[in-house]
């Protein structure tokens, strides 16, 4: 496959075309972000290990019929992966109250619903990614109901597979965001973006050390070396 052209240079990674127009290759940066870009830090070797992360993490979902956006590593730092129309919406999936839900519903963080719960958002920075429901996301276009409800059966199926996964390797998983776009080749809907330490929240489960992008988040040391020991037990766990 021959890397062409970036044709997206986003805050975290970069897409570049290849010369078949359904597959792209994403490079992930070293560069992390918070509070809607205010907030700026490089770590070394971070891109390397979210890729290994996301890669392990998207090929366990292709294995259990859950179909996403990756086929297979493509250098330390890179990924090929299937090219997809965007669909801009992100889904967070929550096993557990935290964070700006604690604001919101007045609940005590760490509360474990009856269910996981599923918030939408509508990915526009103009308007400051606002939260939304299915109603408004037909309204704007971004889905047909058909769409809508396969992206909720989805998520939570994701969620699922995500929280065995983790479990075993004794991390906690309180909530993961997801993305979805439709995948160029053939149109089908499928997860399009990363898994990784940044888009979900991780501790582990005997000490309830931060193992996530929190860490940065909140000045704390080590960032990279916890995304490291997630992918050792990740890995530890599937072996």
């Amino acid at each position: 496959m021959e890397k062409r052209d970036v044709i997206f240079n986003g805050r975290e990674k970069r897409v570049f075309a290849t010369d078949d127009p359904g597959r792209i290759i994403i490079h992930f940066k070293d560069v992390t972000m918070g509070y809607n870009s205010i907030k700026k830090a490089v770590f070394k070797g971070k891109g390397e290990i979210n890729n290994r992360i996301s890669a392990m993490l998207l090929n366990i979902l292709n294995e259990n019929g859950i179909k996403t956006h990756f086929i297979e590593l493509a250098g330390e730092k890179e990924m090929l992966c299937r090219k997809i129309e965007v669909i801009p919406l992100e889904l967070i999936v929550r096993n557990k109250i935290a964070g700006s839900l604690v604001q919101r519903l007045g609940i005590p963080e760490g509360t474990v619903p009856s269910e996981p719960i599923v918030d939408m958002h509508f990915n526009n920075e103009e308007l400051g990614d606002p939260m939304i429901n299915g109603h408004h996301a037909i309204l704007l276009g971004l889905v047909n109901r058909e769409e809508l409800d396969m992206i909720y059966k989805v998520a939570r199926q994701t969620n699922d597979i995500l929280l065995k996964v983790f479990a075993k390797a004794g991390i906690d998983m309180i909530d993961v965001k997801l993305e979805f776009g439709r995948a160029v080749d053939n149109g089908e809907l499928i997860i399009s973006d990363e898994i990784t330490p940044d888009t979900c929240r991780l501790c582990d489960m005997k000490t309830g050390n931060i193992l996530d992008k929190r860490r940065f988040l909140k000045d704390l040391s080590d960032v990279v070396a916890s995304y490291r020991e997630v992918y050792a037990k990740l890995s530890g766990s599937l072996n």
